[in-house]
């Protein structure tokens, strides 16, 4: 359990744990406000917006505008939604050239449709995967927030997603809601060959099937490790999950344990549990 207290999630809710004096510590921060810009731009780039023309986009999670300001800097205009009061006052105090919305994406996103030329989100995403309440369904509020934002996007227009996921599970559980909701698209990964400067980037396109980029750091032929691709077919990490596979030696031995906690009569483990026999003529 030690290692989950690491993760900001796991501390607080969003609104709890962004206080006022962590929302002005994070928007000091010089690295902070360095890492927030560089991710802001590779989802930018991610979004691929038309050259040369301002767009209209939306920023989930914007907290105290970081992401905003790289937006701005491009020329686009923005609209941010965050959950946190503290967060979007120190972005007022800052005066953010976009506006600000207080509101939880966990309960859909007020847009009219076709509102939005694109959505980023930095950092913010795997919060929904938490249930703070206990009302929260963390199926349902990620259904329910991609499905409005699903509709408050343009048709083809893209939503660019950097997050931080704490397992497989947490990937299938995001990007099952978003293919419910009508999205395909995938994830990219950049630097899929490096612990520290590996990025996630939930690519999603909105009406059309798009061709996902390739990820920052990966060489031609590392599509497997640098693209998760999904379309309308659930998509399923194969291995990923810590699971045997079924029917595997491992699968069939962790079964037969189970039995045995439940009291029933199992044959004993042998070197032969488990191995395929050859078929009979």
């Amino acid at each position: 359990m030690a290692a989950r207290t690491g993760r900001p999630e796991h501390l607080a809710p969003p609104e709890v744990f962004y206080s006022e004096d962590e929302a002005r510590k994070y928007t000091q921060n010089s690295r902070m406000i360095e890492i927030q810009t560089q991710m802001s731009e590779r989802a930018v780039e991610l979004l691929h917006l038309p050259e040369d023309q301002p767009c209209f986009l939306l920023d989930v999670g914007c907290g105290s505008g970081l992401s905003g300001d790289y937006l701005s800097e491009e020329g686009h205009h923005w609209v941010g939604v965050d959950i946190s009061p503290a967060m979007l006052d120190v972005a007022l105090e800052r005066e953010v050239e976009g506006d600000l919305i207080l509101g939880d994406v966990g309960a859909g996103i007020p847009f009219r449709p076709g509102m939005f030329d694109g959505c980023i989100s930095i950092s913010a995403l795997q919060w929904l995967c938490n249930a703070d309440k206990k009302n929260h369904s963390p199926p349902k509020r990620l259904y329910k927030f991609f499905s409005s934002l699903y509709a408050s996007l343009v048709r083809g227009a893209r939503a660019v997603f950097q997050l931080y996921p704490e397992n497989s599970e947490q990937l299938e559980l995001i990007t099952a809601q978003a293919m419910k909701a009508g999205f395909t698209g995938g994830m990219v990964v950049d630097y899929p060959n490096s612990s520290k400067a590996k990025k996630f980037f939930l690519c999603l396109f909105a009406g059309v099937c798009g061709k996902l980029p390739m990820g920052l750091g990966a060489e031609q032929g590392e599509e497997t490790t640098s693209q998760v691709q999904f379309t309308n077919a659930r998509l399923r990490y194969k291995n990923l999950k810590g699971k045997p596979v079924k029917r595997s030696r491992e699968w069939i031995l962790e079964k037969k344990e189970r039995r045995r906690r439940q009291g029933r009569t199992v044959r004993i483990d042998t070197k032969y549990t488990g191995r395929k026999r050859k078929p009979r003529f």
